[in-house]
């Protein structure tokens, strides 16, 4: 990341894009429909995803905010996404207790790991996106 760009989530249910120096709005991503949760960028810094209490994640193209894709398979709301280093990995985690792996590039479902029996509340993925 280049340490310009911050991106927050709303319960008026967009992303938004600033810039860190001004201050400035630069873009308000719509396409929830209910309250964004969480958001990551890309270590590229070229992909936005969000997650959303639509049980949707959200992906965007960081320069022109066009959504890309909308992975769809979660049962409850979404609290939590993260990529990996080498931006061809989301996760996401939601109140549903399971966390879907999604291939970034094709939005295809990579894998749903359950287990959790309550309150699944983070994820993450190794940096190495080895282990």
């Amino acid at each position: 990341p280049d340490n310009k760009t911050i991106v927050s989530g709303s319960d008026d249910n967009t992303v938004r894009v600033w810039d860190v120096a001004s201050g400035e709005l630069k873009s308000t991503l719509k396409r929830h429909t209910n309250a964004v949760s969480c958001v990551a960028i890309s270590p590229d810094n070229k992909t936005i995803v969000s997650g959303s209490w639509d049980d949707t994640v959200r992906v965007w193209d960081m320069a022109n905010g066009e959504l890309k894709s909308t992975l769809k398979g979660h049962t409850g709301r979404v609290s939590c996404v993260a990529i990996s280093l080498d931006n061809k990995t989301i996760v996401a985690r939601s109140y549903d207790n399971e966390v879907r792996v999604w291939d970034m590039d094709s939005g295809e479902l990579k894998n749903t790991l359950e287990g959790h029996t309550e309150g699944l509340t983070c994820a993450a993925i190794s940096p190495d996106n080895k282990t």
